[in-house]
């Protein structure tokens, strides 16, 4: 019996709870089980496991190894199948979930050469703000931008982008430019209705700041707030990927940078049940590699 069979099956009743239990789950004989586990212990030296006629419990030192070979066994299988999907082509449906103002910009493009590069794959690209739930959506991997909590979903950084304050040539020169965070109080500055507090973040002393901030007008569109800035009404702070046109055309300024807050990291995550297969990974490869190339 392979020890990988052995490790698989010791793994299983821990988790099941018995060895009947783990046999049905393992679709093996409850011999086979018995085996793998008896083969199991006299390599460790030691009882993994106190069996009863219905339920199986690890012993200290059972509950101890089990610790130890679970990631690692997860692994190796994981590495093992994903050898074996590399075997072939990548082919099939992929579904990709995207931010909506992402999506054009810079998921979009990778598709296509993507797909070019493989022609047997398909892909579905669902696009919301809303952060899709994975497994509801049926998606094999989403992009978030933001900082990942402590959660299940594994994730892969794909690289950062900047936020930035920003205002029109002609908004300064009536208004002046603010030199410091704390300035944007005489100022006014395009809030989003959607926050219930309006306060932006800022790097000041080494440490984070968030600074109150205020305005006549406000919108829950970002495309509105880039055009309003743009038009010399108030100051404005968004990603620098989003104004990066307005920047290059000299429309709009950067300000602040000297107070810019830490940069929000890009992730492409899946679900931590769910095999990332080969054709999961090269799209994630394609896509980190383009954002590499970008000025975010």
């Amino acid at each position: 019996m392979d020890r990988l069979d052995d490790i698989e099956a010791f793994i299983a009743i821990v988790e099941k709870g018995s060895q009947t239990a783990a046999a049905r789950h393992l679709r093996r004989s409850l011999q086979s089980i018995g085996r793998s586990l008896t083969s199991l212990e006299r390599s460790a030296g030691v009882e993994l496991l106190r069996r009863t006629t219905r339920q199986s419990n690890p012993t200290e030192a059972g509950l101890a190894f089990y610790r130890r070979v679970k990631p690692a066994f997860t692994e190796i299988n994981d590495a093992r199948r994903e050898a074996a999907n590399k075997r072939a082509e990548p082919s099939g449906l992929l579904r990709i979930g995207s931010p909506v103002l992402f999506a054009p910009a810079y998921v979009a493009p990778v598709v296509c050469s993507f797909m070019e590069r493989y022609p047997q794959i398909e892909i579905d690209l669902v696009v919301s703000d809303r952060q899709l739930d994975l497994f509801e959506g049926g998606l094999d991997l989403a992009v978030r931008i933001r900082h990942m909590p402590d959660s299940q979903m594994r994730a892969r950084r794909l690289g950062e982008l900047r936020t930035v304050v920003f205002g029109a040539p002609a908004y300064f020169a009536k208004h002046g430019r603010p030199k410091h965070p704390d300035d944007l109080v005489k100022h006014q500055c395009i809030v989003r209705t959607d926050d219930d507090v309006a306060t932006w973040p800022f790097r000041v002393g080494g440490r984070r700041k968030t600074v109150p901030v205020s305005g006549r007008f406000r919108t829950d569109s970002t495309a509105a707030i880039h055009a309003v800035v743009a038009q010399g009404l108030g100051i404005g702070f968004t990603p620098l990927w989003q104004i990066r046109n307005l920047v290059d055309q000299g429309a709009v300024e950067i300000i602040l940078e000297d107070f810019e807050a830490a940069r929000i990291p890009i992730h492409a995550v899946w679900p931590p049940s769910k095999l990332p297969l080969a054709k999961t990974r090269l799209f994630a490869d394609f896509l980190a590699a383009q954002l590499k190339r970008e000025r975010l």
